[in-house]
This record gives structure tokens, C-alpha cells and sequence, in this order.
């Protein structure tokens, strides 16, 4: 092996090294991502697994009770929760809101944000599970964590290789493609990275992949995946100012245009109006 290849083979163990210093899932979180390798969750086993989870209740009562989800009712329980927004939905919100808070407190290098990580990240989450919904995409409920941890690769390169990090961030102000530069420095992409750590924790090959290619997709209209979901979603949201890096959003039409691959433009203005929704519930935990 040369030393450019042992260098590159270094990087890749030190930034999946890197999981060990991570908090750990709680087992109730565990038991969440283990449930996408199953076809069928259960109503009562899914609100069993939250109930037992005290912070995870607290965060499930308040967003379901916030202005974005307003129901003439307050909701006073995780079972009438899952009743109302159906177990994927419920699980999905659970999954993000708890990952998400999970890393806040992790110390990275300057010029990382965990607020816009996050935040991306969630939203990104959220806009490819609705496009899920609409386009003809199989496994769509592997959309919502796939486009949740589809840059956790970036989160783990700030982690154990700041210096890199840094490297990374200078060529980028050059105007070189993100993965590009991640290709120069590290030989290995984040994208590639985060499907690394997702394998480590078991999840579903599908959605391994998807997080893989989500910057290398080819749609193509009645044979989507779900690389195409996620990489639609990024593209939309860095183009409307919510990726990692801060920028001025482009016109609407430009970004809209980015989801047009999808071939799903008739059911794009409810599923953006319904996204706006979303956000700003999810904006008020970060």
C-alpha cells in the first residue's frame, strides 16, 4: 500500500474512531432504529418504546401540542400522539428531535455549527420523507433517517480531524465542490463516511446507500431511489439558505426547479407549504 493509500486508510479509522466518543444512543433510541429493518411497527409497541423514555415523552407532547400540529384538543399522551400522527410520523419526529440534540455538546473546530448541522439535517430529513410520499420511490419510509444522518460524515471528520476539517473549509473558499475537497484531503467523501457509521450501527442497506450517493443520484422519473430523495432535498435546502454553510438563498423558481428531477411538480406546492409548517415547529427546539 503506498503512503497516500495508508495515509487515506488512517483517516477513514480515525474518523469512524470517532463514534466510540460520541454520547451513546439511549436503548429506547436503539430500539427506534432497529425498527426500520422491520416491514410492520406496531401502534402499541411503537408507543411503548417512547413511554419508556421520559425526556423522549416531554419532547413528543411538546411538538405535538405546538402551534404547527393544533389540535382542538391538547394531547396529553404518547398513545393518543401515535394515534393522531401514525407511527411513522411519530417515530420519524422522535428520531430527529433526540439525534439531533444528542451531538449539541460534542466540541468540534471553529467554523462549525452544530445549530445549522442540525438544523440542516432535520429539515433535510423532513423534506425527503414528504417527497417520499408523492414520488414513486421504493422504501420510502428509509427516507426520513437517510436524509437525517446524510452528512453525519461531515459531523465526523470535525470530530477526530479538526485539522483536516480546516483544510477541507480553506479549499472550499476557492469555490472547489465540497466533495471534491474532501477527496484532495482525505481521499474518502463524507457521504461515504456516513454510510460507513450507519453500517457499524446496522441500519438497513437501502438506506445505507441512499446516504452514499445522495451527491451521485440519477433520476429518472418512474425509477427513483431513494439517493434521489435525499439528494433533491439537499440541493433545495443549501439553495434556500438552510446547508451547513450560510449563503444567500437563491430565487424560489431556482430552488424549486432542483426538485423538478422527481417529476412530481403538480404535488410540489402542498408538499413545500406543508414543509414550511413543519419547520417551524422544528425550529423552536434548536
Amino acid at each position: 500500500m503506498s503512503q497516500v493509500a495508508t495515509l487515506h486508510s488512517d483517516y477513514v479509522g480515525l474518523a469512524l474512531g470517532s463514534l466510540k466518543r460520541l454520547p451513546p444512543f439511549s436503548p429506547v433510541l436503539n430500539r427506534l432504529l432497529a425498527s426500520f429493518a422491520n416491514e410492520e411497527v406496531s401502534f402499541g409497541k411503537m408507543a411503548e418504546l417512547i413511554e419508556k423514555d421520559t425526556v423522549l415523552t416531554g419532547h413528543v407532547l411538546s411538538l405535538v401540542n405546538s402551534a404547527a400540529y393544533a389540535r382542538a384538543v391538547a394531547i396529553v399522551s404518547v398513545r393518543h400522539a401515535v394515534s393522531l400522527l401514525g407511527v411513522l410520523k411519530l417515530r420519524n419526529l422522535v428520531l430527529g428531535l433526540s439525534i439531533s440534540r444528542l451531538w449539541a455538546n460534542v466540541q468540534t473546530p471553529p467554523g462549525w455549527s452544530h445549530a445549522r448541522f442540525n438544523l440542516h439535517s432535520i429539515t433535510a430529513a423532513t423534506l425527503a420523507d414528504l417527497l417520499a410520499q408523492k414520488a414513486p420511490v421504493a422504501f420510502p419510509e428509509g427516507a426520513f433517517i437517510a436524509g437525517l444522518l446524510h452528512d453525519f460524515g461531515k459531523l465526523l471528520i470535525a470530530i477526530a480531524l479538526p485539522r483536516e476539517y480546516g483544510q477541507i473549509q480553506q479549499l472550499r473558499r476557492s469555490g472547489a465542490a465540497e466533495i471534491e475537497c474532501e477527496m484532495e484531503v482525505l481521499g474518502i467523501t463524507h457521504a461515504e463516511l456516513s454510510q460507513l457509521a450507519l453500517r457499524a450501527w446496522n441500519v438497513p442497506p437501502a438506506i445505507q446507500d441512499a446516504v452514499r450517493r445522495h451527491h451521485d443520484f440519477r433520476p429518472t422519473g418512474s425509477n427513483l431511489d431513494l439517493a434521489a430523495m435525499i439528494g433533491c432535498a439537499d440541493a433545495y435546502l443549501n439553495a434556500t439558505g438552510m446547508g451547513m454553510t450560510a449563503s444567500t438563498p437563491s430565487e424560489p423558481e431556482t430552488a424549486i426547479a432542483l426538485l423538478e428531477p422527481l417529476e412530481i411538480n403538480d404535488s410540489l406546492p402542498a408538499i413545500l407549504d406543508l414543509f414550511a409548517t413543519e419547520v417551524e415547529a422544528i425550529r423552536s427546539f434548536f
